[in-house]
């Protein structure tokens, strides 16, 4: 049984101001819950409809499906949903290849990114204040348990970058061919906003430009999806490490 304070409160951490006063964000569904059980991340509640769903070490709060209905963010909501204390990451490793985002604004986009991260070994994810929170609700979902092993951290990209002795890389579509490019295993690749690109103030920091060439005959592509250019390049770099 769960009461309607426990829902509105569930329900109110949909916004990041919310989350930010209580500390805590939502994760859903067996695997994603279970990647986020067996990590560092600290359980606050768990509610789950099925009572053998998880083992009888975890305090579980057994629900209705009408219940789990009320405080879902999914359409189909899928069996239970944790609450989870928020980590607020600070360090970088600055010996190994970093991701950087400069506003990227979709939860989708974030969460395929950390994903990316998380499947190329980018222990590191430095995200502008202004991109979408990592602990939305949607972003969560999103990574598949790769926010758990992705240190995202949040803060003045345009401070840190303008400090960094580490080489700097762009994507842009006037970039040099990413193919032909000098690539590092130590530096920092920033990614730009889904519809403006890099900003102004991040290009001018930026050491190489470097961009994925259209292979198209028409060669009308406007631009590709963030998340998917930035899956090419981490490719590339780390299929540089063969070489």
């Amino acid at each position: 049984m769960v009461s309607k304070r426990q829902i509105k409160i569930i329900t109110s951490l949909q916004q990041k101001k919310y989350r930010k006063s209580t500390g805590l964000f939502v994760a859903e569904g067996k695997k994603v819950i279970d990647e986020f059980l067996a990590s560092s991340f600290e359980l606050d509640s768990l509610f789950s409809v099925d009572e053998n769903l998880f083992s009888e070490e975890k305090s579980v709060t057994i629900i209705s499906e009408v219940e789990l209905k009320k405080m879902s963010f999914l359409k189909n909501p899928n069996k239970c949903l944790a609450l989870f204390k928020i980590v607020e990451n600070t360090a970088i490793d600055p010996m190994k290849l970093i991701v950087a985002l400069d506003d990227v604004r979709d939860p989708g986009n974030l969460g395929t990114i950390i994903r990316l991260c998380d499947w190329f070994g980018i222990k590191d994810l430095l995200c502008s204040e202004e991109t979408v929170d990592c602990y939305n609700p949607k972003v969560v979902q999103a990574t598949m348990g790769s926010l758990t092993r992705v240190n995202v951290v949040y803060g003045n990209l345009e401070n840190y970058l303008s400090q960094t002795n580490l080489p700097v890389f762009g994507a842009f579509m006037d970039g040099k061919n990413v193919y032909q490019a000098s690539l590092s295993n130590k530096g920092i690749l920033v990614m730009g906003n889904e519809a403006n690109g890099v900003s102004e103030t991040i290009s001018k920091l930026i050491t190489e430009k470097i961009a994925i060439p259209r292979f198209g005959k028409l060669q009308q592509t406007e631009s590709l999806n963030v998340a998917m250019a930035t899956g090419i390049l981490l490719n590339e770099f780390k299929r540089k490490e063969f070489d």
